[in-house]
Order: C-alpha cells, then structure tokens, then sequence
C-alpha cells in the first residue's frame, strides 16, 4: 500500500478580502478533488483571506497509481485561471515508512 501527499500553496484573487469570498473560492476546488476520490481539505492558512493551502492524499496498491492520481490534482489545481498555485510539497509513503 502507498499514499501520496500533496499540500497546495494557493494565491487567490485580489477581492478574496473575507472569509465568505476567500471560501467562494476555495470550495469549488475542493468539491473538484473530490471527484478524484482523495481525501482533500483546507489545511493552512486559515487566517490569511489572500492565501489558502490544500491537502490532498491518495491511497493506492502500486506507488505509481497514488502518483498519477496527484498529478492530475496538481495539473486540475494549476489549470484554475482564477487562482495561482505558488508551491506544491509532495511526499510518497510506502510499505517502509
């Protein structure tokens, strides 16, 4: 068994000013991970309306599976025109670790 991490820097749009707009934004992406069946939340930056940070993890049989599923949430985050994504930090855990 292998899972995959992921932790998404986001930079969000200048009018993300409060909560309820920084969430208008946030939601859709998580809603969109979702459909990559991965367990996915908002992980940092909770106090920061401009920046958000996104966690993703995958669970799979080979690690190369767990590693394509992240792939494509990274290249589905990076996509979003209305956000930048600023860093991503990855981590593979394996039978060892």
């Amino acid at each position: 068994m292998y899972t995959e991490t992921a932790v998404f820097d986001l930079l969000l749009p200048g009018d993300s000013q409060s909560l309820k707009q920084k969430r208008s934004y946030v939601r859709p992406i998580l809603a969109m991970l979702k459909k990559y069946e991965v367990s996915v939340a908002e992980v940092g930056f909770h106090d920061l309306h401009g920046r958000a940070q996104i966690g993703v993890a995958s669970v799979a049989a080979e690690p190369a599976q767990a590693r394509a599923v992240i792939d494509t949430c990274e290249n589905q985050v990076a996509g979003r025109p209305e956000i930048e994504l600023l860093s991503v930090k990855r981590r593979l855990y394996g039978d060892d670790d």
